[in-house]
């Protein structure tokens, strides 16, 4: 890796490293030469060659001194005694001296130095004696004296050599350390040289840095500046030290003036100052940071004039020489609010208008099929008389536009559930071939009146039995055979089924529709499947129709998952496509359809009939009449309350929309009150077919819902389901197990609407609340019976809507034996309610 591209610190210290190595290399190399220098310096300060050959001169001076007295007796011994001193200190020098440590390491040297040292320790005694013993020695001592020059000689010789070869080699290695201090030195200067180089070049990147950081520093400062947020810089404590263009703008302060003072002081209105001093200590304090770091925040600000905005900010923090620095970026969000509001009451308005739209149809269901209910029920009445053979065609007649009339209003319905979002399937084993053929057997007729040849079959191995929704599906193929058989003269109409097993749990379901009929245009096929959409004026006078048909159709299959299409050319024929996830099984055990059982009519029920339209009054009477009932008629809410209050009734069948007091309100006023048939059954008369507005009509106390036009078989058979558990001689409901304590397909209901998770909840929040009243009922003997009234009704409306009939049952029998103020009653109903509680929880849980 080039050294440029290495970190400045490793750059720095690779350098120093390299410069305290060469200078220790240095140091390291001048002691060595100092060392060797002192040493040659240390060899001729003990003149180490004049020594030895002194020595050699003082061994002939003192045997010149030996001869001298031995040939004058009279002559001063003590020439001869200095003589033997310097002589004896010589040869001491050179037996003790460091300077000829290695010297005396030679075996000769040694030798002859030991002899001659000998000699003179022999000698001190007649050295030190008297003059008369030393002349007396003198003749055997010359002879002894004449073998020293010899041995001195031969100790100077080697002693000579050896320091000499000695000297040689210091030289040497002085040379040597020379030569190595100055390669180090040169490595030193060569090292010194590139460090300088590079040293240059480092600093030249670093000038070039420090421009590059002042441009981009300046370029910092112009974005900043010409920055469209306010940038506003402050320290721990708040104090503002940068405060850019955007937000003087904003603001309303000048630079100068804010640059030094507090936030709190300049944009944190009144109501979060002690708030943002709280945090700002808490933050100084604790280090805890609630906004920083967390993206954009919407708050309001203060401007300088005291007007406080809305705002978005976010705040970031910097780690500084001086300390935290917090940068915030504040942004005017004043005209998106006021966007933003405008889109919500803009929301609330199309809300508003779906909710019109929405009452609208139900208030148009009604109007509609309140007249519907009337014709239909007149003309079913009719049909049971003595009627001749053209008034019999009259009146199917008649049935037949009524029935065409209430489908149109279905359909539209339809839309607007499936609009709404309100559109719920009921997917179920189905047998697709049977459907189809009763489809083709129903448009049969129809085919045969135009000349048309009318077939279906599968187009691959046949599989009839799939998981669907056998209702909507029906729906769809009706609508698109019937519109092929309508719009074939003297032609073919093929209806093709082909399954393909693509997937490991469902497959696709392919249905095609063709028809050698009048085709369509490229125009009317682009909107074909849009509302209110028909063919030329052509075929308006000859079939006729709403064009919803196949609107609906659409969004059933949508709803489905599946994909609609057509291929059409104008005098050539259609050919619709449908494609549809479904599920394949294997045919049930016994796959022939089975008959329902036909429940048992019930007749003689003493049957309170509310309703304000005396035409539904009278057909609705004389239906029940017929049936076998007795009949009592209210003509609004409030006359149906009076009597239910003093009248025992086996079954009330109460309008929804009547003046006085509507339907609703009158059956929550019976369920709450304590007349005789506050416990009856309640079934609803409503032309309103909306599935949340029943659901309501159920959470009110009602028992079920009877949609107009009413049919007299429909009603009659809700009046059995109703009424027989309870009538004949007023048993009351034997035992049920925990299956039965529950009706789930209120439950079911509410989970299509509102979800599991909603629904599970909801279970859970009755189940604690129904243990909560048993709990408080613990001590009914003492507690106040109007209160016990209070509770339980506030719990009865709830268990009427999750389906909990028997509970439902024994809470408002508690309720009405609290409004009698009956303690013994309300100390039984309490143990009945416990009774059909223990039932009830596990069919709930």
């Amino acid at each position: 890796m080039p050294l440029r591209r290495l970190p400045l610190r490793i750059q720095y210290v690779g350098m120093v490293s390299l410069v305290v190595l060469g200078m220790a290399v240095s140091v390291y190399l001048s002691l060595n030469v100092v060392r060797d220098l002192r040493l040659l310096d240390a060899a001729q300060s003990d003149n180490v060659q004049w020594s030895l050959s002194q020595a050699e001169v003082e061994a002939l001076r003192y045997q010149q001194a030996v001869g001298k007295s031995l040939d004058d007796p009279g002559a001063d011994l003590q020439d001869l005694r200095r003589a033997f001193d310097i002589f004896y200190s010589r040869i001491n020098t050179i037996k003790t001296a460091s300077i000829y440590a290695t010297l005396r390491e030679d075996d000769m040297l040694a030798r002859d130095l030991a002899v001659v040292r000998g000699f003179l320790d022999d000698t001190i005694p007649l050295i030190d004696g008297s003059d008369e013993t030393l002349r007396w020695a003198l003749p055997g001592l010359e002879a002894e004296v004449a073998e020293l020059p010899v041995l001195v000689r031969a100790m100077s010789t080697r002693g000579l050599k050896y320091f000499a070869e000695w000297a040689d080699e210091q030289r040497e290695t002085v040379s040597r350390t020379l030569l190595q201090l100055g390669a180090a030195v040169a490595v030193l200067m060569l090292t010194l040289i590139f460090l300088a180089l590079n040293l240059g070049s480092l600093n030249r990147a670093n000038v070039r840095r420090r421009r590059q950081v002042k441009e981009a520093s300046q370029r910092m400062e112009v974005v900043i500046d010409t920055a469209l947020d306010a940038v506003i810089v402050s320290d721990i404590n708040g104090q503002v030290l940068e405060f850019n263009a955007a937000a003087e703008q904003i603001f309303g302060y000048d630079a100068g003036y804010a640059i030094g003072r507090s936030l709190e002081q300049l944009i944190i209105p009144d109501k979060y100052r002690d708030a943002h001093v709280a945090g700002m200590k808490r933050m100084r304090e604790k280090g805890e940071k609630r906004v920083v770091g967390k993206g954009r925040i919407r708050l309001e600000g203060r401007r300088a004039n005291g007007e406080v905005f809305p705002l978005e900010f976010a705040i970031q923090t910097a780690e500084t020489r001086n300390g935290q620095l917090f940068v915030a970026f504040l942004r005017d969000i004043t005209g998106l609010v006021e966007a933003e509001n405008e889109l919500v009451a803009a929301r609330d308005q199309a809300l508003a208008n779906e909710r019109a739209k929405t009452e609208f149809l139900a208030t148009m269901s009604h109007e509609i099929r309140t007249p519907l209910n009337g014709l239909l029920g007149n003309l079913s009445l009719l049909e049971e008389t003595r009627l001749g053979e053209r008034q019999q065609l009259y009146v199917q007649n008649m049935n037949t536009s009524g029935e065409l009339l209430l489908r149109h209003v279905s359909d539209v319905l339809d839309i607007t559930k499936y609009d709404a979002g309100k559109l719920q399937l009921h997917l179920a084993p189905m047998n697709l071939g049977k459907l189809v053929q009763d489809i083709i057997d129903n448009q049969g007729g129809a085919a045969a009146a135009n000349g048309t040849d009318l077939s279906w079959g599968w187009d691959g191995a046949a599989q009839d039995w799939i998981v669907s929704d056998s209702d909507r599906l029906q729906h769809v193929l009706m609508n698109i055979i019937g519109n092929a058989v309508k719009f074939t003269r003297a032609g073919r109409v093929r209806v093709d089924l082909h399954l393909a097993d693509n997937a490991p749990l469902l497959s696709e379901l392919r249905i095609e529709v063709r028809d050698t009929g009048i085709g369509m245009s490229d125009e009317l096929r682009a909107r074909i499947f849009d509302d209110f959409t028909t063919g030329d004026s052509s075929y308006d006078r000859a079939v006729g129709g709403t064009g919803l048909g196949l609107g609906i159709a659409k969004r059933f299959v949508d709803a489905m998952k599946g994909e609609i299409e057509v291929d059409s050319r104008r005098g050539e024929g259609s050919r619709f496509t449908i494609r549809l996830p479904v599920q394949t099984i294997d045919p049930p055990e016994d796959a022939t359809p089975v008959e329902p059982a036909q429940t048992e009519r019930v007749t003689g029920a003493r049957i309170l009939l509310v309703e304000d339209n005396a035409i539904n009054r009278f057909v609705a009477g004389e239906m029940l009449a017929a049936g076998g009932h007795t009949v009592e008629e209210a003509h609004d809410g409030q006359q149906a309350v009076e009597m239910a209050a003093r009248s025992r009734y086996d079954l009330i069948l109460m309008d929804i929309s009547m003046p006085v007091m509507d339907g609703r309100t009158a059956t929550r006023t019976i369920r709450g009150g304590a007349g005789l048939s506050s416990g009856v059954p309640i079934v609803a008369l409503t032309a309103n077919a909306m599935e949340s507005e029943q659901k309501a009509f159920i959470a009110d106390g009602m028992n079920d819902v009877l949609i107009k036009p009413l049919s007299r078989d429909t009603m009659l058979r809700v009046i059995s389901d109703q009424v027989g558990p309870f009538f004949g001689g007023g048993a009351e409901p034997g035992p049920q197990d925990d299956a039965g304590a529950v009706d789930l397909s209120y439950i079911d209901d509410l989970r299509e609407t509102l979800g599991a998770e909603a629904v599970n909840r909801l279970l859970t929040s009755f189940a604690t609340e129904a243990q909560g009243l048993l709990d408080w009922l613990a001590d009914a003997a003492t507690l106040p019976l109007d209160e016990i009234g209070q509770r339980t009704h506030a719990i009865a409306g709830n268990a009427a809507m999750l389906g909990t009939q028997e509970l439902h049952a024994a809470l408002l029998n508690l309720e009405n034996a609290a409004k009698a103020g009956d303690r013994a009653d309300v100390i039984d109903g309490c143990g009945d309610l416990q009774e059909a509680w223990e039932r009830t929880r596990p069919a709930l849980t």
